[in-house]
């Protein structure tokens, strides 16, 4: 399917936030899916992820998540100085941010000329992949994919002492896809055992696909890059996808 794509600004409480949006050329009514990046922001391999997703049939936004600390169109290198500024910019961003960000993207999206009403979902990476868990949080959202989410087991994220992110699981209505790294060591098997015990004591629908990979080992630039468990991961969200928005 031919894509189109673009940069949008749009309003975000206290400052405007740019997304970048990926759709079908063809007119039609497709989901909607709100993407988020790992701390590097908008970067080349996450622009690749969502025209990639977007050729399937989505209409697919990626926010800067740190559109309140970076300049608009600013990337984060793959580099340690580039790590150590995006875990500063992370640290320094209130959960109620994101938050407010994830409402803001998803209205965008419910408003979209190409986006079918009532066909809302989410998916992440890394950092990203959290915000991606906690954009299930919202009830209009029907499915969620979560690429090796960090913190999701601990609380970790951004400015708050613990996001809570958990224990607040009941509130999903829709269901998850959870993809994980079985060599990732920012998520241990532990880790990964926690989430799925409060996911079902909660309720949740979910599922899990463990691929024998790193973090961060969609990221299609780098040491940690794993083509074929790409392959994989990423066909699992698409099958996904498609199974909930048929």
């Amino acid at each position: 399917m031919i894509i189109t794509s673009e940069y949008v600004d749009i309003p975000a409480e206290d400052s405007p936030m740019r997304l970048f949006v990926a759709a079908p050329k063809q007119a039609g009514r497709y989901p909607g899916i709100v993407f988020y990046s790992d701390i590097f922001q908008l970067t080349g391999p996450m622009l690749r992820s969502c025209a990639r997703l977007a050729g399937y049939g989505y209409v697919v936004a990626a926010p800067e998540i740190y559109h309140r600390r970076e300049p608009a169109g600013a990337l984060i290198p793959f580099d340690d100085e580039g790590r150590t500024r995006g875990l500063e910019d992370a640290a320094q961003t209130p959960v109620a941010h994101f938050d407010s960000d994830c409402r803001a993207t998803l209205g965008y999206l419910a408003a979209h000329p190409l986006v079918a009403p009532g066909k809302l979902g989410a998916a992440g990476f890394c950092l990203g992949g959290h915000l991606s868990f906690r954009a299930g949080l919202q009830p209009q959202v029907r499915a969620t994919v979560c690429f090796y989410g960090t913190g999701i087991h601990n609380g970790k994220l951004g400015k708050d002492a613990d996001a809570g992110s958990l224990q607040q699981a009941g509130q999903i209505k829709g269901e998850l896809l959870l993809v994980w790294g079985t060599r990732d060591p920012h998520i241990p098997a532990e880790g990964r055992a926690r989430i799925a015990a409060e996911l079902g004591k909660a309720g949740v629908i979910f599922s899990q696909l463990l691929c024998d990979a790193e973090h961060a080992f969609m990221r299609d630039e780098g040491p940690r890059y794993e083509p074929q468990a790409t392959d994989q991961a990423f066909g699992e969200m698409v099958n996904f996808f498609q199974r909930i928005f048929a």
